[in-house]
């Protein structure tokens, strides 16, 4: 039987846990959780910075992700603008 170790269920799993509970069934494989804690870290165990540290990066990911998908569609429209004129200016 394979196990996953996790030293902290809200540090490594916050955003997937039940996901990656559920992939752990699916497959066999044992979840140990070594430090539990009954409180999540928003509700007082401390760490509320950790989740918004969170929040931001996930944040900063998709707005990266957005903003490169704009600057390639201007990158191909400015390419394809350049090669119209100087398809037009040929004789």
């Amino acid at each position: 039987m394979e196990r996953l170790v996790v030293t902290h269920k809200d540090h490594s799993l916050r955003f997937v846990a039940e996901l990656v509970f559920a992939l752990c069934v699916a497959r066999n494989c044992e979840v140990v959780i070594i430090n539990q804690s009954d409180l999540p870290s928003f509700e007082g165990a401390g760490q509320p910075e950790e989740l918004a540290q969170d929040v931001l990066e996930i944040i900063t990911v998709f707005s990266a992700r957005l903003y490169g998908s704009q600057s390639r569609k201007n990158q191909q429209l400015t390419e394809k603008l350049t090669s119209v004129v100087a398809d037009a200016g040929q004789p």
